[in-house]
Parts: C-alpha cells; sequence; structure tokens
C-alpha cells in the first residue's frame, strides 16, 4: 500500500475479510449483537487457504484485501481469519496504516478470543483447538501468555474438521470419529483443561457434536461471540472510530471466487441465502 492510493473519505460499512467462509461466523455474530451498522464481507476465496503460505505472501494477500475495504469506504476492517490476524495484523497496523489513513482501524480476531480467558478458567490450563496452520504458529500460546502468564496452554491441530465443514459432512455420523478423537487427544494429553478454544472460524458449525466428547464442566469458548462482544466495546470506547460506521442495517458480500459458489457455500454459514459480487482485489 503507498501513498498513491486515494481513500474515499467520511463514513462507511464496517469491513469483515477473511480469506474464505469461516469468517462469516465471525460476522454473524457481529451483526447479530449490532444490527444497526452497515457491514462489507470480503472473502478472499480464489486464494484460499492461507493457512500452508508464507508469512510474506499471507501479509501480502491480507494488505490487498484490507486496501480493498478500505477503496469500498470502510474506516474499520475485522481480520476475521486466524491466519490473517496471526502473520498479519501487525505488520499492517505498524507499517501500513502510518502511510494509508492513521485514522482509521485494522482489528484482528485473536486478543478479543483471549482477553477475557482468565475470568473463565480456574484451573489455569487452557486448551486449543485448531487448524495444523494456526497450532504451528504458537499464536494461542503467544497472546494468552501476554496477557496472562501463568497459563499453561496445549494445542491440538485437527486437519480434517474444515473439510468436514466445507463439504457438508459436519453433521453427519462419520463426522463423530474425527471429533471425538482430537477431543480426547486434547484432553488426554492435560487432563486439568478446564476451557477449550475453538481457534478456527469454522468450528462453530461443529459445536453440537463437540459439546457430545467434552465433559460438562469444561467451558467451550467460540471466537464469534467473543469477537462480538469485544468489537462492541471497542466503538464503545472509542466514540471517534464509531462516529465513522454508517448505520443501515445493510450487508454487502464480494468474492474473489465466482458469486455462485459463493453464494452456495456461504449459505451452509449462514443458512440463508446470500447476494454476492465478485470482485478483483
Amino acid at each position: 500500500m503507498g501513498t498513491n492510493y486515494k481513500l474515499p473519505q467520511g463514513p462507511g460499512p464496517i469491513g469483515i475479510f477473511d480469506s474464505g467462509y469461516g469468517g462469516l461466523t465471525i460476522y454473524q455474530e457481529i451483526q447479530r449483537l449490532m444490527p444497526q451498522y452497515d457491514y462489507l464481507y470480503l472473502g478472499d476465496n480464489a486464494r484460499t487457504p492461507y493457512g500452508s503460505r508464507s508469512f510474506d505472501v499471507v501479509y501480502e494477500f491480507t494488505r490487498q484485501s484490507v486496501r480493498y475495504l478500505f477503496q469500498s469506504g470502510c474506516q474499520l476492517v475485522v481480520l476475521a481469519c486466524n491466519t490473517a490476524s496471526a502473520k498479519a495484523l501487525r505488520s499492517i497496523q505498524q507499517i501500513d496504516l502510518p502511510v494509508m489513513d492513521p485514522r482509521r482501524r485494522v482489528l484482528g480476531i485473536i486478543r478479543p478470543t483471549v482477553e477475557n480467558i482468565g475470568e473463565i478458567t480456574k484451573t489455569n490450563h487452557v486448551g486449543v483447538l485448531a487448524t495444523d496452520g494456526t497450532i504451528k504458529s504458537l499464536s494461542y500460546p503467544l497472546e494468552i501468555r501476554k496477557l496472562y502468564p501463568s497459563i499453561h496452554v496445549t494445542g491440538e491441530a485437527c486437519p480434517l474438521w474444515v473439510p468436514l465443514v466445507e463439504t457438508s459432512e459436519y453433521s453427519s455420523p462419520g463426522a463423530d470419529y474425527f471429533i471425538k478423537k482430537h477431543v480426547d487427544n486434547l484432553l488426554n494429553r492435560d487432563p486439568l483443561i478446564d476451557t477449550i478454544i475453538l481457534g478456527c472460524t469454522h468450528y462453530p458449525l461443529l459445536l453440537e457434536k463437540i459439546e457430545k466428547y467434552v465433559p460438562s464442566n469444561v467451558k467451550i469458548v467460540t471466537q464469534g461471540a467473543a469477537v462480538a462482544a469485544s468489537l462492541k466495546e471497542y466503538l464503545t470506547r472509542h466514540p471517534e472510530i464509531e462516529g465513522l460506521c454508517t448505520r443501515g442495517s445493510n450487508s454487502c458480500f464480494c468474492t474473489t471466487e465466482s458469486e455462485d459458489k459463493f453464494r452456495e457455500r456461504a449459505s451452509v454459514f449462514l443458512h440463508q441465502p446470500v447476494k454476492a459480487q465478485t470482485v478483483i482485489i
């Protein structure tokens, strides 16, 4: 991003970005909690997944997407993607925003997910169920230890959970095997865990089955509700940003893939049809 991009000024929608479809679970919770605002969702579905890509590639792809949302009028953008939040957020905040427009904001979803975790766990033992890329990045243990150094974090990679969701097999009996396997792995490695973070935006669609295999005394934390509550609090604390978010209760969806494919997949997450527009970023 450089100074050659002229950005529109004035109020606009809240931008929500994800590399794929999982960020729709974040959008859904934000929109449910704050329906008065306008939202613009962008899925970089043509280049998903980001998890296996290098830091530099994720940073560049995320930067391009943020730029598109800024050019579309967004003054505030939420990176509703764990990989983008882990690999690109800090660089965009420190390097790009001061050049483009220091008044705009780009927020991630990892810190909002964990910022209250110390008030939830009683044993100070927390588990994270996430994709292989997120677990290897150590983004959750690092972020938790910044806030709560005494909390012990154990991660479990669940490589087949995202495909189960995206192929609409998440409610099938066969999904139980893979869900039970990884929940058991996590709890066997640390029986003191009393709080489990679902560190992937696809996983809320698996919540009903996950709850079957998690003991009733273990609290499950989903990202959508945590991020939505954090964003609402953020806007309350920053009226100068809140005032730049338009209030028309409208939502628009953009994708770098085909509109038909996006509509089909998005309905799995939102349980309702949506209209989408293919864009070039």
